[in-house]
């Protein structure tokens, strides 16, 4: 295994060792003791979800307000661009995002610790996306930024000669812009899908 820091520090990318042949591969995704002294954490997942999306959805930005979760992320289908922004008040990084592509050919996985939003965008046919939580999902403490806020201003790979628009849920569409709140502050203002003036 194989830990690659990213632009913000805490945020990680695991590449797991895969052994192939003209039989296919295998590779071991994920094993408790390795990943905790590999990362110098010492996690314990609780939950794993598996979401299938296709071409052109963007999921996110979600967090909880309470019940933090932490995520080990990876698609084992297809290809997403995978965000994470730093929403912990206290960091030096706060404010700041990065962005992963992930693939069912590069095997990544990407740690997202508690304490940042987290959204993926799709960019192939579509796309299988495995991830493991340290906390289990609580919808009444679900909350969400807005996707396109100019302050986060993320680079999404939208509107590239692959796809044009964001495809979404109807709640991605009800996000919260940022306006700087406190770590796990309640929303302080709703705002529609399109671009936040």
């Amino acid at each position: 295994m194989k830990v690659i820091p990213t632009a913000i520090p805490d945020v990680l990318i695991i590449e797991p060792r895969v052994f192939g042949d003209s039989r296919g591969f295998f590779f071991e995704s994920f094993n408790q003791k390795n990943f905790n002294q590999a990362t110098g954490l010492g996690v314990n997942f609780v939950q794993d979800n598996h979401s299938r999306s296709v071409r052109g959805v963007l999921r996110g930005l979600h967090y909880q307000i309470r019940q933090p979760q932490g995520k080990l992320v990876r698609v084992v289908r297809g290809a997403v661009f995978d965000v994470a922004v730093d929403i912990r008040k206290s960091s030096p990084t706060f404010g700041r995002w990065v962005g992963v592509e992930l693939t069912e050919g590069n095997y990544r996985q990407v740690w997202v610790p508690p304490g940042f939003a987290h959204g993926f965008y799709v960019l192939s046919e579509s796309a299988d996306f495995l991830y493991k939580t340290t906390d289990y999902y609580i919808p009444d403490f679900e909350r969400s930024i807005i996707w396109n806020d100019p302050k986060i201003a993320i680079s999404w790979p939208v509107g590239s000669e692959r796809v044009c628009n964001p495809l979404f849920q109807r709640k991605t569409q009800l996000h919260q812009r940022w306006l700087m709140p406190r770590y796990f502050d309640k929303p302080l203002s709703l705002q529609s899908c399109g671009v936040p003036s």
